[in-house]
């Protein structure tokens, strides 16, 4: 594994593009933990992703974009109650899950037709994304069933080096994850995951606590 300086600078951030063009994994930290970049257009990287964290093939793969204007890129549609969400809570800890476009990788839908999205708020995370094209993986670094890894040490300790380059920077919040929300056909809203914001909030931006349902897992 190859690791950046802790500044990060935007030379290193072009390292990691480059190893991201070229098929390969790149670890970065997010506003939660760190997660595990490839390009969401190579199936091969995508591939090799999965084999990395040893995910089954029934889970899908959230992805990053640096800005509304990239969903074109990964979805056919935004659901109408989330550009309120958008508004809202982008930058920020809030995976809505959208209908995918078609042709994606049927390794980051696992089949169910719709991929999560977010825009990060860590500014190296943001930056990665937006050289990289405007859209990258984000799925946690860690082996699927183990903790997500939340420094730089817990990525290498997890991964060595399989991992293909190291964006460093230091330890990240950690805690609950990104909260996980899905478009219901009535037009409602289902509360997948509750994590960093809470229904709570949800509600109060939305207006009616009766627009979300909460999932039973």
């Amino acid at each position: 594994m190859i690791t950046a300086p802790l500044a990060a600078p935007e030379n290193d951030l072009q390292q990691a593009v480059l190893v991201l063009r070229q098929g390969g994994v790149v670890a970065f930290p997010t506003e939660t933990y760190y997660g595990l970049a490839v390009d969401p257009f190579n199936s091969q990287a995508v591939s090799r992703l999965f084999a990395l964290k040893r995910r089954p093939a029934a889970k899908p793969v959230l992805a990053l974009i640096d800005g509304p204007a990239r969903l074109p890129l990964l979805t056919v549609g935004i659901p109408k109650p989330f550009s309120v969400l958008m508004t809202a809570f982008w930058p920020g800890p809030l995976t809505l899950i959208f209908p995918a476009l078609p042709g994606l990788s049927p390794q980051l839908t696992a089949g169910t037709g719709t991929i999560g999205l977010r825009i990060s708020s860590h500014p190296l995370a943001g930056q990665l994304c937006a050289l990289a094209g405007g859209a990258i993986t984000a799925t946690s670094a860690n082996r699927s069933g183990t903790h997500p890894a939340q420094s730089e040490q817990e990525v290498v300790g997890q991964f060595g080096d399989e991992v293909d380059w190291l964006v460093r920077g230091g330890s990240t919040r950690g805690g609950l994850p990104s909260t996980v929300i899905a478009a219901r056909q009535d037009g409602g809203l289902a509360l997948v995951r509750e994590g960093v914001i809470p229904l709570s909030a949800l509600a109060v931006s939305l207006g009616s606590q009766e627009r979300i349902l909460r999932v039973e897992p």
